[in-house]
């Protein structure tokens, strides 16, 4: 496994919604630990989509269209779509 020391940005993701149900029982509300070394038990769908933008979070990276330490993402299920609000820590 690697150092995980090495990068300290903690990402923290908050379930914002759910349209639908969720098949990996994701509820809005729900608090997930995660970065590019954990899933923290997301969906790997949905890990799978996410993970280009959690590795820009964790290594410093930025994009113009959202606040600096916050990205809300949602799951590539159209019909049962979760929604994340992902932040630095």
């Amino acid at each position: 496994m690697a150092d995980q020391t090495l990068y300290e940005t903690k990402l923290e993701a908050e379930v914002v919604g759910v349209k639908g149900s969720c098949t990996a029982g994701h509820r809005k509300g729900d608090r997930i630990q995660l970065n590019c070394y954990d899933s923290g038990g997301l969906c790997g769908f949905f890990y799978h989509d996410i993970f280009p933008s959690i590795s820009v979070m964790q290594f410093g990276g930025k994009y113009p269209w959202s606040p600096e330490d916050e990205l809300v993402l949602e799951c590539p299920d159209r019909h049962n779509a979760v929604t994340l609000r992902i932040r630095k820590k």
